[in-house]
């Protein structure tokens, strides 16, 4: 029933090439709940994962790793989760914002009010970012587990898919279907 169920939800859908990041002075593979968390909804989804890795809150290899796969023709969207607070070391807008060619600011924003049902006035402190570069579309999310899945559940899940209306983002990303302009 479960495949059936999932079949009929995927039906006509155009998988996208994703790529996750997560961003952590302290998580492992096998620690990385949120990383994990995005993998699974995407596959669920009807999407490829061509990669995911997980480096140290550096902004330069946090930059190299996007920049790499943004320059991949592959990858058509990349996620990360982490370092996107004000504590410590986070620094994933700084890393990624320079390679952007556009912001999406109605992502931080959609996500922060999300957000805020959830956590409160604690969501002013979420750096949450999307853009776009070189065709693809890139999503910064928080590291917590909740915070990936309040992301995809409440915008990425559609925004990835083609069929939803009036726009989305993922008909930026496959080709011949551009709404570039």
């Amino acid at each position: 029933m479960q495949e059936s169920m999932s079949k009929s939800v995927n039906e006509g859908m155009i998988p996208l090439n994703v790529a996750v990041l997560t961003v952590s002075d302290t998580r492992t593979e096998a620690t990385d709940k949120s990383g994990q968390a995005l993998v699974e909804r995407a596959t669920a989804a009807g999407h490829r994962i061509v990669e995911k890795r997980l480096v140290n809150d550096d902004v330069y290899r946090i930059r190299a790793i996007v920049a790499g796969w943004i320059a991949d023709p592959e990858v058509q969207v990349v996620i990360t989760t982490g370092g996107t607070g004000f504590t410590g070391r986070d620094s994933t807008p700084e890393a990624v914002s320079v390679l952007l060619d556009k912001q999406i600011q109605g992502f931080g924003e959609r996500f922060r009010q999300l957000s805020g049902d959830e956590i409160g006035s604690s969501t002013v402190q979420s750096r949450a970012l999307g853009g776009l570069a070189n065709s693809s579309v890139i999503f910064c999310l928080p590291g917590s587990t909740g915070a990936c899945c309040t992301g995809w559940d409440g915008i990425l899940a559609e925004q990835l898919d083609h069929r939803h209306k009036p726009c989305n983002f993922a008909s930026l990303v496959i080709p011949g279907r551009g709404q570039h302009g």
